[in-house]
């Protein structure tokens, strides 16, 4: 079966629709899957519900979905760098489910493996653990959390082959693998995309099996949150 597709667009069609649940990878704006979220965009799919570390930036990654009114429901850990999400869930037109990280990575998780629910200590005491069990445990309290799934997930890595084996790179590591595991159909853009075999197998951190799509994204545009830079020293 040939997973490589020639555009982000055509390796989504026929798997998108309407108030879907969608898993993006990444953190921050490191190993966001950019060019899917474009073609999700594009195919102007609505009532999205986003299962994401963050919401992009304004104009970058999620922030285009936001700023196209597409996304009903964000769960994510963290939304600091986007005043379009702030606005709209200010104005009540944006659900947010709001999950500490570590919490949020073990969840995702929690759904690849067939989890369907787990204890942390981590939210006791919060506005997180409201409405939720809370059991002792050796004394201790825990809030259960529940596992999460998706109808599709999109994630970026820096290596992939034509079965659909990948390798990401660095801070790019984060969620995406996670996420590869915990959707019913997962779309992965590839940097460098080379022949089945060509990948070290004690090197791949995602197995193809997980993966039904492929798009070859070279050259990415790779942006930075926040450049924070110091006067040179002079020699």
């Amino acid at each position: 079966m040939n997973k490589v597709f020639s555009s982000a667009a055509e390796a989504l069609a026929g798997h998108m629709r309407d108030g879907m649940t969608i898993m993006s990878g990444g953190f921050g704006l490191s190993g966001i899957p950019e060019a899917l979220i474009l073609a999700i965009r594009e195919a102007g799919v609505r009532d999205l519900t986003i299962i994401s570390n963050n919401a992009g930036i304004d104009g970058v990654g999620l922030g285009v979905l936001l700023e196209t009114r597409q996304v009903r429901k964000m769960v994510s850990s963290y939304v600091g760098e986007n005043k379009t999400f702030a606005e709209q869930y200010l104005a009540g037109e944006l659900e947010l489910e709001f999950t500490p990280q570590g919490t949020l990575a073990e969840r995702i998780r929690a759904g690849g493996a067939g989890i369907p629910a787990f204890f942390t200590r981590t939210g006791v005491g919060t506005l997180v653990a409201e409405g939720k069990e809370a059991r002792v445990f050796d004394g201790n309290t825990y809030v259960m959390e529940r596992a999460l799934s998706a109808d599709l997930a999109l994630v970026h890595a820096f290596r992939g082959d034509t079965e659909g084996n990948l390798v990401y790179r660095f801070t790019a590591r984060n969620f995406n693998p996670m996420m590869a595991t915990a959707a019913a159909f997962v779309v992965a853009e590839v940097e460098h995309l080379v022949d089945a075999g060509e990948i070290d197998p004690d090197g791949i951190h995602t197995p193809g099996i997980f993966i039904d799509r492929i798009v070859h994204v070279a050259n990415p545009v790779k942006r930075i949150e926040q450049r924070t830079i110091r006067p040179r020293v002079a020699a």
